[in-house]
């Protein structure tokens, strides 16, 4: 019996994408975040908390889309012409917030407020345009043989405007429950009162995808609600419910990271029920992982590449959050 190399590519691919929602995410929130403190000392305990691993973050993204490229060229090319315009606007807003991230620390003070703009306004594109792109992707692409047959702005409806709208709102959650875990004092207890208002934004956010996504496609509304199916994937609502409960009675108790570990929960969670709509397709609604995969020679030479590279970024990547751990502090950084 031979490997499943579409298979194995295919989890690479979701762990690559699964690991920069998690790491980047909060690392955009905190951008989304900063229109709620106006304070500079507050900012830069903000912007310090990320300093370190911020850039290593976005690792993960190269590393899903690079896989796509060699395991599954159909689908990268496919996707790139149905969300082209998305995903050149999400790049924009990662460009505009890296750029803004090393010239703040050195600009002049009259002109700090414009690179603080232009953080929280590439955070917020980035972060958008990056759930509009999963909400087009959920929505299926129109095929004609092997190529894209839909327009250019195909991508823009009201679904996937709300699922960029929700997208923000989930990374502002990570944002702030990394804030509460990182910092202390008046900046915690902001970031904790936020918090609980984002806490219940983002589950009805979650109420309103888990009822809008099979309405989408009659394939998930079969694939979630048929019997059998429907007792195996009853856990994953019933689980958000849980993570939402866990989160809310965490911070009632003043706990300081077992808030961010249950919004880790819940982001994984949103990320199984999206995958188990759209699985095994990788270009919804029709074509699976197996047909658009490419030839297994090629497969199987950059696969060796992946199987040495991915634990070396698991090394440095912990290294990296163990060496900054513990909390930020206004003067001294991290202690």
């Amino acid at each position: 019996m031979g490997i499943d190399l579409p298979l194995l590519w295919a989890v690479i691919i979701l762990f690559s994408i699964m690991m920069y929602v998690v790491m980047d995410g909060f690392d955009l929130g905190i951008g989304i975040l900063y229109p709620f403190f106006k304070d500079k000392s507050e900012r830069d305990v903000m912007m310090n908390t990320v300093a370190p691993v911020w850039d290593g973050n976005e690792t993960w993204l190269v590393l899903g889309g690079a896989g796509m490229l060699a395991a599954f060229p159909l689908a990268y090319s496919v996707v790139l012409s149905a969300c082209y315009l998305p995903l050149s606007f999400m790049l924009m807003g990662l460009i505009f917030r890296g750029v803004a991230f090393e010239f703040r620390f050195k600009a002049r003070e009259r002109e700090r407020h414009l690179w603080d703009k232009a953080f929280i306004a590439g955070s917020v594109a980035a972060a958008f345009f990056q759930g509009v792109t999963l909400g087009a992707y959920i929505q299926g692409m129109p095929m004609e043989g092997r190529s894209y047959a839909g327009g250019a702005l195909d991508w823009l409806t009201p679904f996937s405007l709300f699922a960029g709208a929700g997208l923000v709102a989930a990374y502002a959650l990570l944002g702030s429950t990394w804030l509460i875990m990182k910092t202390q004092g008046g900046l915690q207890a902001r970031a904790g009162r936020l918090t609980r208002v984002l806490v219940w934004l983002l589950l009805g956010v979650i109420a309103v995808i888990s009822i809008w996504t099979p309405l989408v496609d009659p394939a998930i509304a079969a694939r979630w609600f048929a019997l059998p199916q429907l007792f195996c994937f009853l856990p994953v609502p019933l689980l958000v419910a849980g993570a939402g409960w866990l989160l809310l009675r965490s911070l009632r108790r003043g706990r300081q990271t077992a808030p961010f570990l249950c919004t880790l929960a819940l982001v994984f969670l949103g990320y199984t029920g999206l995958g188990i709509s759209v699985w095994p397709n990788i270009i919804p609604p029709s074509v699976s992982i197996w047909e658009a995969s490419s030839p297994p020679q090629s497969q199987g030479f950059t696969l060796v590449g992946a199987l040495f590279i991915i634990p070396v970024i698991l090394m440095y990547t912990v290294w990296s959050y163990y060496v900054f751990r513990g909390k930020v502090l206004p003067e001294d950084g991290y202690h």
